[in-house]
């Protein structure tokens, strides 16, 4: 079946035409890309007239014409006469943009039937795992959505969306840390949240006992966790430990009396309720979270966090030429995404650099392969222990808010009781 009648073809003569009898059209059709163009012909031109506007260079029928003969490719855009003809068919500009829509809106059509094509190929090829098909379709699927390039606003359309904006609750996820939500307002949705720590100071604890504390909410959404060192149920161990105070050796090495083994079926019966789903596999790619996040949005409507342990393991590849740094880069960016795009706060663990323990106080160049880490996270927390801040039964552990694009930076101090999996916020006076 082809998509490509005489009408499309007259439409991209009409916007080609009009952009080369008054170069401002450019400006009205911006949305536009090459490959909205249908033949090759036109997609060239195309190329030669954004060129031409990029160099702010004059657009008209003598610099098009000059700049094709610097390649002698005259002849293969049509020739002079072809040109003439696009001008001469378009007596007026002032229809570009509607028929610049009709351009695109074939394009995003032939693009869907091309698609398929892909998909059907893409069965065939020899993927590793069924999430890696999965995620190439998907890639595949958007690729088929324009560019958009958004519009300006004046302060008068935006009026009665500001002042709505302003008369809707805050939405945020509060995490049963009292001083840390009293003061930010818990978790903000659409946030990328970088917990980072060297080993020992409980990154994962902190994480469990967040997701504790936002299940506790009565109309608490979906939490998703993805563990890539921990299996699932040494996840709920700590878990378990920390919701009951059984300490957790005895849970790990299965060592429980009676009483206690009932206290665990008890505490767990009240989890299974809450919306909690957990996939521990190592190599997590942040495709596969951004596809269960979508299926788990249109499933149950509302997500309240995505949490990945940790950064610096998943699945990263390398394009040719790439730094480590640049890949994390990617995933990170790609998280902040997804966060918009969920409208959930996304929680990602993460390492430190071995120099920051040679530092009083770390700071954000302390994120190990960096990158462009801190600029796309909207929170990032270091947890670090100060060797004169000490008390007895456990670790104090100092939690710094080193950026918060939102909320600002703060410090807090916390006791963590290892043997429990358990952290309780300390007051200036403890």
């Amino acid at each position: 079946m082809n998509l490509i009648t005489a009408n499309d073809i007259s439409a991209e003569q009409s916007v080609l035409g009009a952009v080369l009898l008054d170069s401002n059209v450019l400006d009205e059709i911006i949305f536009l890309e090459e490959r909205d163009f249908s033949s090759k012909q036109h997609q060239q031109l195309f190329r030669v007239i954004k060129y031409l506007d990029e160099q702010n260079k004059p657009i008209d029928l003598m610099t098009v014409v000059n700049e094709f003969n610097q390649f002698g490719q005259v002849d293969e855009m049509g020739g002079v006469q072809y040109l003439a003809k696009l001008t001469d068919s378009c007596p007026t500009t002032s229809n570009a943009s509607h028929y610049a829509k009709i351009v695109r809106s074939k394009a995003v059509r032939r693009r869907g039937m091309e698609l398929g094509r892909k998909i059907e190929h893409l069965s065939q090829e020899d993927f590793a795992t069924d999430e890696e098909y999965f995620s190439a379709v998907e890639e595949s699927v958007e690729q088929i959505r324009p560019q958009n390039t958004g519009e300006m606003e004046s302060l008068k359309e935006m009026k009665e969306g500001y002042f709505k904006h302003l008369t809707t609750p805050v939405s945020r996820v509060e995490t049963g840390f009292g001083q840390f939500d009293e003061w930010s307002n818990g978790l903000g949705r659409t946030d990328l949240f970088i917990s980072a720590g060297r080993p020992s100071m409980g990154k994962t604890a902190m994480l469990l006992q967040r997701i504790r504390g936002i299940l506790d909410n009565q109309s608490s959404g979906v939490v998703l966790l993805w563990s890539q060192e921990m299996s699932k149920y040494q996840i709920l161990d700590r878990l378990i430990s920390s919701a009951t105070e059984i300490k957790y050796p005895k849970i790990n090495q299965k060592k429980l009396d009676d009483f206690e083994f009932e206290i665990v079926k008890v505490m767990y019966e009240k989890l299974e309720q809450k919306p909690l789903f957990i996939r521990d596999a190592a190599g997590v790619t942040i495709q596969e979270v951004r596809s269960v996040a979508r299926q788990f949005k249109r499933k149950y409507g509302k997500i309240d966090l995505i949490a990945v342990d940790y950064l610096q393991i998943m699945n990263i590849p390398k394009e040719k030429g790439e730094t480590r740094s640049e890949a994390i880069g990617k995933v990170t960016g790609m998280a902040k995404k997804i966060a918009k795009e969920m409208d959930c706060p996304f929680m990602l663990l993460s390492q430190m650099t071995r120099e920051s323990e040679m530092k009083k106080k770390p700071t954000l160049a302390d994120l190990k392969e960096s990158g462009s880490i801190e600029q796309d996270a909207d929170v990032v927390e270091f947890l670090w222990e100060k060797p004169d801040d000490t008390m007895r039964g456990g670790k104090v552990v100092q939690q710094f808010i080193a950026k918060g694009r939102n909320i600002g930076i703060n410090e807090f101090r916390l006791f963590f009781r290892g043997y429990i999996q358990k952290f309780k916020e300390l007051r200036e006076n403890e």
